[in-house]
């Protein structure tokens, strides 16, 4: 085994053990080439880990994700046709790579002098989890193994659970929870973070009770013999779509990652539900995007595939939530989760407040202005809610 292929088994090793933070690959063999470097990320897609590549060009990036077998032929194949030097950085060591003269090859390991305390802190935020590792759904959602622990390639999961639960814990911490607390988690999926609410919910609050919305029946009765066995009697799962399930009253409506306009769907349904939360996680902005045809100078912007995407989810969102505080909602914007675990991580938190006309006659009126310079005649939001 030659060193690059030492070096790459390195970088599969790492990938598989959770703990490689990043990789960059530089120092090109052709200087006149509009190629700066490669930067490389792990990254989860679809619940799968990946890496993610960023090509640097001088006037652009280029982003492309492999799985971590392609990833290696695709570091090989750099390093034999456009670069000299492959650097890995891990928690526990920085690994140098370089092709010298005549095709020699450097390969040096050095040991991070903090790995034992990145470690040591890892450890403590592990103990320091809202969502406990003893719970029998996270063993049944295959999170844990039968020991309780955490499995390598399920990690993101349990991390993304947790954030998502101190997000609820934020929402709900200056609001007044009651007895009868019922959420409607639309688009409930596999239950990751449907069983991971309700455990937080069920542990603080009395009588919550929450319900899980899926249109793939498989899912439906799995998810409620989870429930069954887990003993969590106020968590149920029901066979439906957004646009066709009705709500009465509901406290707190969620829908996670529901694909363009099924998420304003769901904010529609939550307002005429008189929700006191309204939760999202848009994700696609197709509606919007295949309208926007400004005449202005932001023609510039949206002429470029790639940026009128970015434009389209910005206006998207920026109108949803225009149209939340319209009916009295109070509405917040930020990242759920990070960017390496999924690159569709805005998040929606609409919280009702006091409706008044002036304030939706203010809002629909700002709402007609970002139409009007956008050249877009309808946002589907308006014509549901």
């Amino acid at each position: 085994m030659n060193k690059q292929q030492i070096l790459l088994q390195q970088i599969t090793d790492a990938v598989q053990n959770n703990n490689l933070l990043k990789i960059t690959v530089g120092n090109k063999r052709d200087k006149t080439t509009d190629l700066k470097n490669v930067l490389i990320k792990p990254v989860i897609i679809k619940d799968q880990p990946h890496l993610s590549f960023v090509y640097r060009h001088n006037t652009n990036d280029i982003t492309k994700n492999f799985t971590p077998a392609e990833a290696t032929s695709v570091m090989e194949e750099l390093l034999q046709t456009s670069f000299f030097n492959l650097d890995v950085y891990t928690t526990t060591h920085t690994i140098y790579y370089s092709i010298i003269k005549k095709g020699k090859e450097k390969l040096v390991t050095k040991t991070n002098e903090i790995s034992k305390e990145v470690q040591s802190l890892s450890h403590d935020k592990q103990k320091n989890r809202i969502i406990q590792q003893n719970a029998l759904y996270l063993q049944q959602l295959g999170i844990t193994s039968a020991e309780g622990n955490v499995k390598k390639d399920m990690q993101h999961k349990y991390k993304q659970i947790n954030r998502y639960v101190e997000i609820i814990e934020g929402i709900l911490k200056d609001g007044v929870v009651k007895k009868d607390f019922s959420v409607v988690d639309m688009g409930s999926g596999k239950g990751y973070l449907t069983f991971a609410l309700y455990d937080y919910l069920q542990n603080k609050y009395a009588g919550v009770n929450v319900t899980g919305i899926e249109m793939r029946e498989d899912l439906v009765l799995k998810c409620n013999n989870i429930a069954t066995q887990s003993n969590y009697t106020n968590l149920h799962f029901k066979k439906g779509s957004i646009n066709e399930t009705a709500l009465a009253a509901v406290d707190m409506l969620i829908a996670l990652h529901a694909c363009d306009t099924a998420t304003d769907d769901a904010i529609a349904k939550g307002i005429k539900a008189n929700a006191q939360y309204i939760i999202c996680a848009p994700c696609c902005h197709k509606q919007i995007r295949k309208q926007m045809a400004p005449t202005n100078a932001l023609k510039l912007i949206t002429k470029h595939g790639i940026l009128l995407e970015r434009q389209s989810e910005m206006v998207t969102d920026t109108i949803r939530s225009l149209i939340l505080e319209a009916y009295g909602y109070k509405t917040k914007v930020f990242d759920f989760i990070e960017q390496e675990d999924t690159p569709k991580n805005v998040l929606i938190v609409g919280t009702k407040s006091n409706f008044s006309e002036n304030i939706f006659k203010e809002n629909v009126n700002k709402v007609q202005e970002l139409k009007s310079l956008f050249g877009i005649k309808e946002h589907y939001l308006e014509g549901v809610v």
